[in-house]
């Protein structure tokens, strides 16, 4: 696993890691500045390269992702060692934070929580294939915020869906803001954690 540490001063109240999205890479500016935020309230954190990205610059994912969620947990490995005996949130960016989700639902002892930044809910323009068949299995802790014109998912869609998570959720929405967020949110994202998960 590939990627750049944030290291808070002094010893770190949380661990966050966090993975791009299929289009971008850890450099972009939502990822920086969220580790930065999370850097400055107390944690530890990362934000990686998924292996896909790591094995060409451009274009997007191929496969099942599992070759990416087996990077995710290698991270999760190594990130653990350096800080064991605090809490741990794992989460991304559209499809980082996807294959963050389906690897909590594999194996729910991988984090505490999850930090799901426009969480692709659909492909744009087609409900009719929704991206929610792990979530049954989900249980762990979640938190998803999502901008109100986001193609990947209506407001309306997210709230439905997410019921069906056997975990405690919370739904954030982002007022004007599609798929991409905007930087402004990031120095939020450490208290809206705080509202799914006990530092």
């Amino acid at each position: 696993m590939r990627g750049v540490l944030h290291e808070p001063d002094g010893a770190p109240r949380g661990v966050v890691a966090l993975f791009h999205g299929a289009g971008g890479n850890s450099s972009g500016k939502l990822l920086v500045a969220a580790a930065e935020a999370f850097r400055q309230a107390g944690f530890l954190a990362f934000r990686g390269d998924l292996p896909f990205r790591q094995e060409r610059r451009t274009g997007p994912p191929r496969g099942n992702g599992q070759t990416d969620r087996d990077g995710i947990r290698r991270a999760v490995e190594e990130l653990k060692a350096l800080a064991p005996s605090v809490r741990f949130c794992l989460g991304g960016q559209s499809y980082g934070g996807r294959q963050c989700t389906m690897l909590a639902a594999e194996d729910s002892k991988v984090a505490d929580a999850l930090l799901l930044l426009s969480y692709p809910l659909h492909p744009p323009g087609n409900p009719a294939k929704p991206r929610t068949e792990h979530f049954p299995a989900l249980r762990t802790p979640a938190l998803f915020v999502h901008g109100l014109r986001d193609p990947f998912g209506s407001l309306e869609e997210m709230q439905a869906a997410l019921p069906v998570i056997p975990a405690r959720t919370k739904l954030i929405p982002v007022a004007k803001a599609g798929h991409s967020l905007p930087e402004s949110i990031a120095s939020s994202l450490p208290e809206w954690l705080s509202a799914i998960m006990d530092f």
